[in-house]
């Protein structure tokens, strides 16, 4: 467990040294170094995973398995190659005269609480402690998001603040129902939050009760994956605050809120012997992913064109969840994967095309390719990528869940295909112009760090055309965990 504690030590450890010294030239790589430990000692949570099994710490506070230790390597990795861009971006933010020193301490310190809460979400037992987290983030992410004290960013992060904290109000009640149905069945008081704990009881939990908790939980923590209609806050809070925030925002602390609400469905299940929680899932999912697709095409702001896109992707995920069973569960996992690899990079390269064009404004960022072509053909990639097309891993687990939709519901398969290709359309429409249009004379190219960029999209290629065995396996024991089967055989 020793791994497990340095994981959520160093981010906190950062954030405390970093909201003391973060206004230094030196803070930016000090954000690298501790984002890379912290990489590095996620790694080795997984490898211990991956050797021995689930781990359990001794007070029972923190529980990594197969589900959520991927995801903990996933956040490490996506903050790490964030903060490898973030450090010359900030600077570049820095001399533009957007922000001064005081809040780079500010912005250093909060991108590594940040990461705290999101790994601290994903890695404790109890689910009191998992909303705490969730809290934390929210509060975090409202100072990012209000980064550059414009009236537009300062109105994004209360829309923010009052929209998600609504959420998670109801959120906490769905927990504290939660509570009060495990606690006439597990005697230890102190356990009634503990996930193992409430799992091994699921069965004998009162129906009634989990299953309005559940509605609270799925309503709370759904507000923080962006689902449909509570998604308003998602778009605003992109578009404003800074790129970096905006590339962990999409990638990282949507995962975090469908993972909770997974967990909780993992308990709600064999509790209520009903398919209602997948059944929940799979409406607001789906409205979701419709909604989106068509907002796609009324944008005016590239990071707000991207911002759609993850609520769109986010949809599908929930949607896959709720569908249930091996295949789209496999799908769906793959899935967080790909969408948070992909999105974390083309937030990056939007980053940088702002800054070519002196802004965001789509339809003012023309000809990328002849302008600075690495950063054109980034734009082009990412977003090929993420629109489906093969041999991208997007494709990979889109095609799954769609299979997974055909098999058990053949009638709204038409509906995620009209979906597909409506999104797609609303895409390359803003697109094509900003890669291949006629550059303006007013461009020029800009210091681009597209490293994070291209090792990402590498991992996406690669996912698309074989999934790593250890990766595979890792998919596979989560998916025996969540749908109670295996795709590949590789369960336990």
């Amino acid at each position: 467990m020793i791994a497990v504690y340095l994981t959520l030590a160093l981010p906190l450890a950062g954030a405390l040294w970093l909201g003391a010294f973060g206004h230094r030239r030196s803070a930016g790589w000090v954000n690298v170094a501790v984002s890379g430990a912290t990489f590095g000692a996620s790694a080795a949570v997984a490898a211990d995973v991956l050797r021995g099994g689930p781990l359990l710490s001794g007070g029972r506070m923190f529980y990594i398995d197969a589900f959520n230790v991927y995801l903990v390597a996933l956040t490490a990795f996506v903050g790490f190659t964030t903060a490898i861009f973030s450090r010359p971006y900030m600077v570049h933010e820095v001399e533009a005269g957007r922000v001064n020193a005081r809040r780079m301490r500010l912005y250093h310190s909060m991108y590594q609480g940040f990461l705290f809460t999101m790994l601290l979400a994903l890695s404790t037992n109890n689910l009191g402690i998992l909303w705490v987290a969730m809290e934390g983030a929210t509060l975090a992410t409202v100072l990012l998001v209000s980064l550059y004290r414009t009236p537009e960013s300062v109105e994004a992060a209360w829309k923010y603040f009052i929209l998600c904290g609504v959420g998670i109000a109801q959120a906490l009640f769905g927990t504290v129902l939660l509570y009060f149905a495990a606690a006439r069945v597990i005697h230890a008081r102190d356990e009634a939050l503990l996930w193992t704990s409430l799992h091994a009881a699921a069965p004998g939990l009162e129906p009634a009760v989990v299953g309005l908790a559940f509605v609270f939980l799925l309503v709370g923590y759904g507000t923080k994956v962006g689902l449909v209609p509570l998604h308003n806050w998602l778009p605003d809070a992109h578009s404003e605050g800074p790129t970096p925030m905006s590339a962990i925002l999409s990638g990282l602390l949507l995962n975090v809120a469908l993972y909770a609400v997974v967990r909780v469905k993992m308990i709600v299940d064999p509790a209520l012997g009903t398919p209602l929680a997948g059944r929940l899932m799979m409406g607001f999912g789906m409205l979701s992913f419709l909604v989106a697709v068509l907002f796609l095409h009324r944008q005016r702001d590239i990071k707000r064109l991207y911002s759609y896109s993850s609520i769109e992707h986010m949809g599908l995920m929930t949607f896959a969840f709720g569908v249930g069973g091996p295949l789209a569960t496999f799908g769906a996992l793959l899935h967080m994967t790909v969408h948070s690899l992909t999105k974390s990079s083309i937030f990056v390269t939007a980053g940088h095309a702002a800054h070519i064009a002196g802004t965001q404004r789509i339809e003012q960022i023309r000809g990328l390719i002849r302008t600075q072509p690495a950063v054109g053909w980034g734009l082009l990639l990412g977003t090929a990528a993420i629109a489906g097309f093969p041999p991208f891993g997007v494709f990979t687990s889109e095609f799954l869940v769609l299979s997974a939709t055909m098999k058990a519901w053949p009638w709204l398969t038409p509906l995620l295909l009209i979906g597909l290709g409506v999104a797609f359309g609303g895409l390359f429409r803003h697109l094509h112009p900003m890669v291949y249009g006629e550059r303006p004379d007013s461009q020029s190219a800009v210091a681009a760090n597209m490293l994070p960029v291209a090792v990402q999209l590498a991992l996406v290629l690669w996912l698309g055309l074989a999934i790593p065995g250890f990766l595979a396996h890792w998919f596979d024991q989560a998916t025996h965990l969540i749908a109670g089967a295996t795709l590949l055989g590789g369960g336990s």
